[in-house]
């Protein structure tokens, strides 16, 4: 009762706020690469504006509002004195006379049918985009019409909505009402596109293809081409709202991967760490797998992690991961969790491929270490809770001064993984 009353307030004071000042809204959904494609806008965009967003996924009923006034999440939420503070905060926002920011750029997230929606009752974005379509949290949405749908529903209260058409089958376009749609992607069909001249690690150079403007040369200091879709959406928004082909050039050379999303870490013996640790879905996991195949080294490791919140899938959606384990291409498969190592281990081994499976993260990452050779790519990926793969990442790094790059290091979340690990032991 006390989390709902304090949700309808913030969120009203969210849409006050937004009435008042009228920031341009750009909303961001999508079952994988929300944060990576946010972020890229938010990159992009500050070659112009002010740009209001966090560097987190405060993505629930609960953070959306807050990140949209600005205001840290507190701490403990179940004090009054908290939410009483962010109140104050809050109020103060609104009755500003100026607002300290041009855009605000928000990701939306869903756990269940409706979620989305439910932004729309106090949200209007000016600028939407909707990364991809795939199974999540199946034990709700039950089938992929239903995540559509959902993910989709964002397009139905923002003013234009880019969808990504690599990643989200247009047979799903029934549940769109809105008719202000574009596309973006990597493929020729989309309106929005970026045409690969030249790739290596960590580097992408080519152009950006818009309907509007001359073609817009740019490098890009991403590591995947989930990374080049981020851009290109962050590139659709950018001419949305405004910016000018070279501000969008300049914008799009600054983008970086955020941490534990196919970031590019040194390991020990010349090791590369591909850390894309952050989380992990069927389609991330296999776009981060194609990544690593595409990269010329003597070696190659996988260390995939558990897929979490699947449902019925899940022995299905693993088993797939396997499948694509290729012993021509792969020296070693390290798993890590129950499911990984109940259903994507036997695949990977049909395949030819060694296999090694570990319960925690942490033994994982001693074994890679144990058979890493001179110049070895090594992919970390994995989901959170249950898997947090970038411990396996600590044992490889060349320095543990490295260990900031990584996700969820805070004293807060090294306590829950401690509680885990400890648990494993027993």
């Amino acid at each position: 009762m006390f989390k709902n009353y304090i949700q309808k307030h913030i969120e009203k004071y969210a849409h006050k706020y937004l009435a008042k000042h009228k920031p341009k809204l750009v909303l961001v959904t999508g079952s994988v690469g929300k944060t990576s494609t946010k972020l890229a806008i938010a990159t992009v965009l500050s070659e112009k504006y002010r740009v209001r967003v966090h560097e987190g996924n405060y993505n629930t009923h609960m953070s959306v509002p807050l990140g949209i006034l600005g205001i840290a999440y507190p701490d403990n939420i179940r004090s009054v004195s908290a939410w009483l503070s962010v109140r104050k905060a809050a109020l103060q926002r609104i009755r500003a006379k100026q607002s300290d920011c041009d855009v605000i750029v928000q990701e939306l997230g869903t756990d269940q049918p409706g979620d989305i929606a439910h932004f729309g009752t106090y949200l209007h974005g000016d600028v939407a985009v909707v990364t991809a379509v795939s199974p999540e949290h199946m034990a709700f949405f039950q089938n992929l019409e239903a995540v559509a749908r959902e993910e989709l529903e964002v397009s139905n209260f923002s003013d234009i909505t880019a969808i990504n058409r690599d990643d989200i089958d247009g047979k799903f376009a029934e549940f769109i009402k809105n008719p202000e749609i574009d596309t973006y992607g990597l493929g020729g069909a989309a309106e929005y596109r970026f045409l690969i001249e030249d790739q290596t690690l960590g580097l992408v150079k080519g152009k950006m293809i818009t309907p509007s403007t001359s073609d817009i040369e740019v490098e890009l200091h991403v590591a995947s081409e989930a990374g080049v879709k981020a851009a290109v959406a962050a590139g659709f928004v950018a001419e949305r709202l405004g910016l000018e082909p070279q501000e969008i050039a300049a914008g799009l050379a600054k983008i970086t991967s955020p941490p534990g999303r196919m970031n590019i870490l040194r390991g020990q013996k010349e090791s590369t760490i591909i850390d894309d640790s952050y989380n992990s879905s069927p389609l991330a996991a296999e776009s981060a797998i194609e990544t690593l195949y595409k990269i010329e080294a003597p070696q190659r490791i996988a260390v995939l992690g558990d897929m979490n919140e699947l449902g019925q899938s899940s022995a299905a959606e693993h088993e797939k991961i396997g499948k694509l384990c290729n012993s021509n291409l792969l020296k070693w498969v390290v798993t890590i969790g129950e499911q990984s190592e109940k259903y994507l281990a036997p695949a990977a081994k049909a395949n030819g491929c060694q296999v090694k499976s570990f319960r925690d993260p942490i033994s994982a990452g001693i074994f890679v270490h144990s058979v890493l050779e001179t110049g070895t790519i090594i992919l970390f990926k994995g989901s959170q809770n249950g898997v947090f793969s970038e411990e396996a990442v600590k044992p490889i790094l060349h320095s543990t001064d490295d260990e900031r790059y990584l996700v969820r290091q805070t004293s807060d979340w090294l306590a829950k993984k401690s509680e885990q690990f400890d648990a494993f032991k027993v």
